[in-house]
């Protein structure tokens, strides 16, 4: 077994935190998450704008850093509309819980190392469990009942269409996701996020798992509904989904829950995939030049902000650059390539742990090497498994129809535009325009 790579790390030790430290842990996370999300505010509109040439806010404040706080005056003084068939007790508890459970995600993220604060030795993490990754998903499963409940207990059609869809969504991507994870806890040993960052000491789990690394990666898009997974609030066809019909601080709730779980799922990506709080290889090198330690006291928060903020910055990236994916399209590719990609994987890494166990090879050489072989033959797959076919062939199951098939645009009682492959037949006014025409020539003649 690699000695780089223990089988079990151990879980972060708070036995000597007091009820203030636990109290100044969480208020930190509160006021964290709320100037990251304003930050995360003023970054978006800035980055968007300069990705599409033009200039963005730039009035109120600072290179215009004050006009999340004017949007969010604006929010609260904003008038406060209730719906008279709306069922009021949901329709209010649906943004608290939504909002709820995206600022309780953190309790179990470490942010650091051991610290000093006030003379008291204690864990940059308010709170630890050997299933805390557990908790985590429980807890983000949870948020979605915010959503769906948002748009059922509006008794609107629209918001009720998006939350069907945001369930949808999440059931099939947080298979997928929970799967990738999986693999890490394996690896590591232990559910707890503090052994899961101690696991990575001597490589990063973003390049022994590679597979998995990917698979989160566009899970947490589909996760946090954003572009080009955004089909719950897709505004072309349900204007705002589930939110559609809140106003004032109930739509804060929901937009400011939205950005905290963009933050969330960076977090959890830097957390179990790279190294959490600790420096890289690099860093670490840099700062032994001048004997100072990367990985001690309060330099390793730095790291963990950074590398979140490298993800927030590429879900923002994508957002600039990608349009949004057809709903059929979005759902086979959860359903049919990421969640098959990460079961196939998953057994890979169990095999993977039964041959480190009883043999004398490097767990960490096996993950890599069987890691590159699995990447090559998927992309292999997706080149070559595919194989055309001619429109004849398909039939009406697999999207398309042979021409030879008639078509009747009003089957179903609505009219309905043709398939690739079909055709829609000779109007009828068409045809007595032809036959008029016909007359009139033979009338001349």
């Amino acid at each position: 077994m690699s000695p780089s790579i223990p089988m079990t790390a151990q879980a972060a030790d708070f036995s000597h935190d007091t009820w203030w430290l636990w109290v100044l842990k969480a208020v930190f996370i509160l006021v964290f998450l709320i100037i990251s999300v304003i930050t995360a505010l003023w970054v978006e509109r800035r980055g968007l704008a300069r990705m599409q040439t033009r200039l963005g806010p730039n009035r109120v404040g600072p290179l215009g850093f004050g006009q999340a706080f004017a949007d969010a005056l604006k929010l609260l003084i904003k008038e406060d509309f209730w719906l008279g068939g709306a069922d009021k007790v949901i329709y209010f508890l649906s943004p608290v819980v939504a909002a709820a459970c995206a600022f309780t995600v953190m309790a179990v993220l470490p942010m650091g190392p051991d610290v000093s604060i006030f003379g008291h030795h204690t864990p940059l993490q308010l709170a630890d469990s050997p299933v805390a990754m557990l908790f985590v998903l429980a807890v983000a499963a949870l948020g979605e009942y915010g959503l769906v409940f948002g748009g059922w207990s509006s008794r609107s059609t629209l918001p009720l269409y998006g939350s069907v869809r945001s369930a949808t969504q999440m059931i099939s991507y947080e298979l997928a996701l929970g799967l990738s994870l999986v693999t890490v806890f394996l690896t590591a040993g232990s559910m707890s996020t503090s052994a899961i960052v101690e696991q990575q000491t001597g490589m990063w789990n973003c390049i022994t798992l590679f597979p998995a690394f990917a698979v989160y990666i566009v899970s947490m898009f589909g996760e946090t509904n954003r572009l080009p997974f955004d089909l719950p609030e897709a505004e072309g066809e349900l204007v705002a989904g589930h939110s559609t019909e809140y106003s004032s601080m109930k739509f804060a709730w929901f937009y400011l829950s939205e950005y905290v779980n963009m933050l969330n799922v960076s977090m959890i990506a830097t957390t179990v995939f790279l190294g959490g709080w600790r420096a890289g290889p690099i860093a670490t090198s840099l700062f032994d030049l001048v004997g100072v330690d990367a990985n001690a006291g309060w330099i390793p928060m730095l790291w963990f902000i950074l590398k979140t903020w490298v993800f927030m910055f590429v879900m923002i990236w994508a957002r600039a650059t990608l349009m949004r994916m057809r709903y059929d399209h979005f759902m086979k590719l959860g359903w049919k390539v990421l969640i098959p990609v990460a079961l196939a994987w998953l057994v890979a890494v169990t095999v993977i742990q039964g041959v480190s166990a009883f043999t004398e090879l490097s767990r960490s050489d096996l993950l890599l090497g069987i890691g590159v072989l699995f990447v090559v033959a998927m992309i292999l797959l997706w080149i070559f498994g595919g194989e055309t076919k001619d429109k004849e062939e398909y039939t009406a199951d697999e999207g398309f129809i042979r021409p030879s098939d008639e078509f009747d645009a009003l089957a179903g009682g609505f009219p309905v535009p043709p398939l690739p492959g079909q055709t829609l037949p000779p109007s009828p006014r068409a045809s007595r325009r032809e036959s008029v025409s016909t007359t009139e020539e033979a009338d001349i003649d």
